[in-house]
């Protein structure tokens, strides 16, 4: 019982991290453009997971064959390179609160390429599921306010963040044949490094004219922050997690992310939490749980 708490501890600390994450980037995005940001996290993951891929490897040896690193490679650009400029760029014109429950139909987008791919059976119950997931969408953006002085949300914002959850969800189910074979260490490891590797041309273009000294403390730590803990504890943590009880279990905790994150946001960048946001947030919820149980 004792395991249990610490371990359910540690998934509401991942969840947290994550919703926290929205708030973070939100005030990184006052210090560094948009493209400079997406390179520099995910270059400085790729050097902050390396030591732990070294210890790991240590341990237990990888074993290769030639198509696992294309593989990793691609997964590289795919889900981390292209999600995470997606998630910047979308998080720099839209709110959190859109953001958050935007990215919270990353299972539906999971399921509907891996019907397209036959490599899951889509039921008339998950059909209903994504049909209301798409409806909650409507409602969150039918009845939203202009945005004011470039705050707030706007389609092309939401736009970019439903792409980053669709670049994750093609890593999800892509990625599927090398967690055959490879431990999320492995994977995560190659995925960033391949990400940082695809991102460099950008990060060095972006830096030429950008002036590091003016950066603040809190921006730093703000990157810091990105790099290190959603991108690289919480997925230790998840993977963990997933080695001791139910996926479902896990999956479960993921709901929580959202709400959080949209009370922060209330609470710490003075964002608005209004009625369509609530109602649709709670209909793209009821239509992803319908998918995920049909």
């Amino acid at each position: 019982m004792k395991r249990h708490r610490s371990l359910y501890g540690l998934i509401v600390l991942m969840v947290t991290l994550w919703a926290a994450n929205f708030i973070v980037a939100k005030v990184a995005l006052r210090e560094f453009p948009p493209l400079l940001l997406s390179g520099l996290r995910v270059a400085l993951a790729g050097v902050f997971i390396l030591p732990v891929y070294c210890w790991r490897h240590r341990e237990k040896p990888d074993r290769w064959t030639r198509e696992d690193l294309p593989l990793l490679l691609y997964l590289g650009l795919f889900g981390v390179a292209l999600n995470q400029l997606f998630f910047v760029l979308g998080l720099s014109r839209t709110t959190v609160a859109h953001s958050s429950f935007i990215l919270s139909l990353t299972p539906i987008l999971v399921l509907l390429i891996a019907g397209t791919m036959k490599m899951e059976t889509v039921t008339p119950r998950k059909l209903a599921g994504m049909a209301v997931a798409a409806g909650g969408v409507a409602v969150l953006k039918a009845f939203e306010g202009a945005p004011v002085e470039g705050a707030g949300p706007t389609w092309l914002g939401d736009g970019l963040i439903l792409l980053g959850g669709l670049t994750f969800a093609l890593f999800t189910v892509f990625g599927k044949r090398a967690t055959l074979r490879h431990n999320s260490i492995t994977i995560n490891t190659f995925a960033y490094v391949g990400g940082a590797v695809a991102l460099s041309p950008l990060v060095f273009w972006q830096a030429g004219g950008f002036s590091f000294a003016r950066v603040s403390p809190a921006g730093w730590l703000a990157l810091v922050y990105m790099a290190l803990f959603p991108s690289v504890v919480c997925y230790l943590i998840y993977y963990y997690a997933l080695t001791r009880i139910a996926a479902s279990r896990v999956s479960a905790f993921s709901y929580l992310q959202p709400p959080l994150a949209t009370a922060l946001s209330a609470l710490l960048l003075g964002e608005h939490v209004t009625l369509p946001v609530v109602l649709g947030g709670a209909v793209i919820f009821s239509g992803v749980y319908l998918a995920e149980r049909g």
